[in-house]
């Protein structure tokens, strides 16, 4: 995915005008929640000089999200200069390189707290009743890759791919129950620390089951997350390793899910350094064989799906029930890089992209409070119509009121 950071825009100062902004009326509720931030950054301002402070920037990034009209930071600035956009954002004028200079000083780490709270309020939207009895929330993990084009003062101090391009990866812990992410995490990509297991093992939760996919499988995790009173199911390699300890009988239930094996397993090769350190056991699903294609990452597949999990007593057809549901987080990353922005990079920096993909989580928890729905292309695209006034408040109450009837069917 390319992002672009330049200032160049098909809107221009003399086409974005007040009414291109006039749906600002959900703003007046995000001042309350973002307005601990307002000193962050200010610490080396003895003399009180900083005007643009991290809570108005960060409404300008949501104003931006839910703004098809602004496109790049040379639009965010212009909209800066609407009298509208600067009462109901609380910011005044502010100038491009104010902008740039805000993400070296502004610490990302407190959306985190804004976060929690706005996904505290979020209630479940629905669960499979197969899976009543999972008490654990839930959290699919896995890891998108952004690639941009870097300034040319930042093309010389990142490394870069062959084809100049910087990478960033947003590690991604994902609620089913709340389709929202709980925490992203964005790294350089690379290996070491900044591997997507080497980051999940720093980040694991208690209460949790991870759904996980083949790059996460690794014996050390798989202890941490147990130690940490959570549980797995993780895809492992067709080609793993591990020792048949006990053979378990098939459902009706289960084979009617393409179930194909139920065992408890010794994984690993006895000289392995380091084993799992809990009883594993191995759930076996019939797929579609495939070979890896040039274009996609990761191995094929040679017809079976093998699951590792330390849920012993859960039905083998809810084990693969479960993994099943690893593919919303891909949606998901469709969603959130096609359609909150993030094509559109505003910062090439670590600390600028992470406050943006922060502020796209917080977008994405808006609407699911305001519609009580899942985010969906549909919805965002209402809400943005309204923002830009195409669509008015009664049409995008429509919308909604339509969507729950929809629901109740």
């Amino acid at each position: 995915m390319m992002g672009s950071m330049d200032g160049n825009s098909s809107t221009t100062a003399s086409t974005l005008q007040e009414k291109d902004v006039s749906g600002l009326k959900y703003f007046d509720q995000l001042a309350p929640l973002l307005e601990r931030l307002h000193d962050v950054g200010c610490e080396g301002d003895a003399a009180g000089n900083r005007i643009l402070h991290f809570d108005q920037y960060c409404m300008l990034i949501l104003l931006f999200l839910f703004s098809p009209v602004v496109k790049s930071l040379r639009g965010l600035q212009q909209a800066s200069e609407l009298k509208n956009v600067q009462k109901k954002l609380g910011c005044s004028r502010t100038s491009l390189g104010s902008l740039s200079e805000s993400v070296t000083v502004f610490d990302p780490e407190p959306l985190k707290e804004i976060i929690g709270e706005l996904g505290g309020q979020l209630q479940p939207l629905g669960r499979d009743p197969r899976l009543k009895d999972i008490r654990q929330t839930i959290t699919l993990v896995d890891s998108t890759l952004l690639s941009i084009l870097p300034h040319l003062t930042e093309a010389s101090l990142k490394p870069t791919n062959t084809s100049g391009l910087v990478k960033w990866r947003l590690h991604t812990h994902f609620e089913v129950d709340r389709y929202v992410p709980r925490r992203i995490d964005v790294t350089p990509d690379g290996g070491g620390d900044r591997d997507e297991r080497a980051v999940l093992e720093r980040t694991v939760e208690s209460d949790r089951l991870y759904v996980l996919d083949r790059g996460y499988a690794k014996f050390s995790l798989f202890n941490g997350i147990v130690a940490a009173a959570s549980s797995y199911v993780c895809r492992i390699r067709d080609n793993s390793v591990y020792d048949v300890l006990e053979e378990r009988p098939l459902s009706s239930a289960a084979l009617a899910e393409r179930v194909t094996g139920d065992k408890i397993i010794a994984l690993g090769a006895d000289s392995a350094a380091d084993k799992p350190e809990h009883q594993v056991r191995l759930i076996t699903i019939s797929a579609k064989p495939h070979k890896k294609r040039t274009i996609a990452p990761g191995p094929g597949c040679d017809g079976t799906i093998r699951l590792a999990t330390n849920l012993l007593d859960v039905p083998a057809e809810i084990i693969a029930l479960i993994y099943h549901y690893r593919w919303t987080i891909e949606i998901y990353f469709r969603f959130f890089k096609q359609i909150l922005g993030c094509r559109h990079l505003l910062s090439g920096s670590r600390n600028g992209i992470t406050i943006q993909t922060y502020c796209a989580i917080i977008a994405c928890m808006l609407i699911s409070l305001w519609t009580g729905r899942k985010p969906t292309l549909r919805t965002y695209e209402m809400i943005c119509w309204y923002f830009i006034g195409v669509a008015d408040l009664d049409e995008l109450l429509a919308h909604l009121a339509k969507l729950k009837k929809h629901d109740a069917k």
